[in-house]
């Protein structure tokens, strides 16, 4: 009896699997699946292959600190050793093979988008290619074994673009036409998501800061781009916060008075600090000569070696401890010390002309402004935090003039959706503050340098058609 029912019941089942292999048959053979599959193949390519050097490159980069941290425990001393040392390697390994893979990349990234074409004479290869991938590796990691307050997130941008422009560059001629230009704004998206564990800051960094085009163009790029970096990342490194979950109370109305105090002097700082910065880096291009630079960045590492023996440890390394503390522990002592520990740590570290990013020390120092700050008005420990996520946003926001992008970082750093106002309100005042001391970014100040450097940039507006005169005289191509 059970045969006579299950003939019937193989018999339909068999006929669905036909149809369903019919199905996917004619699927394939349509053309413009096809050419949908091939199109997104490349950001799926390039998506799991950042993630896993940003992965990579992040577990070598916090064992180059820890290294540093038990080298100076055996004596402080040993900082004016490491120090020169490691910042001269930084420095020629970027002066000899590879001048575009210094500093902190995002520069790069911005100018390859904007001088990015599907001709053959595109010249974004001159930011983003392997090369500068290697380079931009060993150079941070020979600066940060030294103690160098520097990050891996600017440089992981870079290398996501260089990632990214690499896999468009291999695609063979029959394949469906890609955007250049997608696929690198794509693959700073995706190396921001990977880099922070922060998907939507890498959708906002994309639109706020790399593009000028509709995100119409380029949203499913991007999403699938932060999607699948952000959860290899997490395959291998687990479901973490940046940040974990530091303990917040309820901001009142007068509260706010204090957020727009500590805003107000954060912003400013980080704007300061960026002019800082440019300031030593014109100083240090208008040296001539090899022995000037490497003199250059010898004079860099002994002002930080003196800033980590005259200021402390927090001098050191990206400024993760110096969060964790001030985020997590029973006690914190925040003084001024730190604040100029972290302000000048950074500046001589990013000054020397080596690789390394200015993402994650700008919110160590924005958290030390903040803990600094938040101490005059006798804080609770949630609103202690509070003021310190402010700080961090604020200072963020005042070197970056990204608002949007600082706010949704620190945010999904911490999973602390309740402060959300409050940090939008900080990155906001501190976007109108570092704007009236600088109309730029500092970012953009560097594209700016890095474009002038190029040759024939701007290219030559075309010739108009001969036929394509308005009336009022404006010229128009014709069809």
């Amino acid at each position: 009896m059970t045969d006579k029912w299950r003939l019937p019941f193989a018999d339909k089942a068999q006929r669905l699997l036909s149809s369903l292999l019919e199905r996917i048959r004619q699927f394939a053979v349509n053309s413009r699946a096809k050419d949908f599959v091939l199109l997104a193949l490349p950001y799926q390519v390039s998506a799991v292959l950042t993630a896993l050097v940003a992965v990579g490159y992040a577990k070598l980069f916090h064992y180059m600190e820890q290294w540093n941290g038990r080298l100076l425990a055996i004596d402080p001393r040993l900082i004016f050793l490491s120090a020169p040392i490691s910042f001269i390697l930084s420095w020629w390994l970027v002066f000899r093979f590879a001048p575009m893979a210094g500093g902190s990349g995002i520069p790069q990234l911005m100018a390859a988008v904007e001088v990015a074409t599907e001709k053959k004479s595109d010249r974004s290869w001159r930011f983003l290619n392997v090369r500068i991938i290697i380079v931009k590796v060993l150079s941070s990691l020979s600066l940060v074994l030294g103690g160098g307050a520097v990050g891996r997130e600017g440089p992981t941008l870079q290398i996501a673009g260089s990632i990214y422009r690499t896999v468009h560059k291999l695609l063979p001629p029959f394949w469906p036409k890609v955007s250049r230009q997608i696929m690198m704004i794509t693959g700073g998206a995706a190396g921001l998501s990977a880099a922070f564990n922060t998907p939507l800051g890498g959708i906002v960094f994309a639109v706020e800061e790399l593009t000028k085009t509709h995100i119409a163009q380029f949203r499913t790029a991007v999403l699938t781009a932060v999607i699948l970096s952000g959860m290899t990342a997490q395959w291998l490194l687990g479901p973490y916060l940046m940040l974990g979950y530091p303990k917040l109370d309820q901001a009142t109305v007068s509260f706010m008075y204090k957020i727009l105090a500590l805003s107000l002097v954060a912003g400013s700082m980080g704007a300061l600090f960026c002019k800082g910065l440019i300031a030593f880096d014109k100083l240090r291009r208008s040296l001539t000569g090899a022995w000037a630079q490497a003199g250059f960045a010898l004079g860099c590492s002994l002002l930080f070696a003196s800033a980590v023996y005259l200021l402390g440890p927090h001098t050191l390394g990206s400024g993760h401890l110096l969060l964790e503390e001030y985020l997590f522990a029973p006690q914190v002592d925040a003084t001024a010390g730190n604040v100029g520990a972290r302000f000048f740590g950074s500046m001589f570290s990013f000054s020397a002309g080596g690789a390394g990013g200015i993402f994650a020390p700008s919110l160590a120092s924005g958290a030390a402004v903040g803990g600094w700050i938040a101490e005059w008005f006798n804080p609770t420990r949630g609103q202690f935090n509070l003021l310190v996520l402010a700080g961090m946003t604020a200072f963020l926001t005042g070197v970056t003039r990204s608002p949007f992008t600082s706010a949704i970082l620190v945010l999904e750093m911490t999973d602390r959706h309740s402060a959300i106002f409050q940090l939008m309100y900080a990155a906001m005042v501190g976007y109108l503050i570092s704007f009236t001391i600088d109309r730029k970014s500092y970012y953009e100040r560097m594209k700016e340098r890095l474009l002038k450097a190029l040759p024939d940039w701007p290219p030559k507006p075309e010739k108009p058609a001969r036929n394509g005169l308005r009336s009022g005289g404006d010229s128009v191509t014709t069809e």
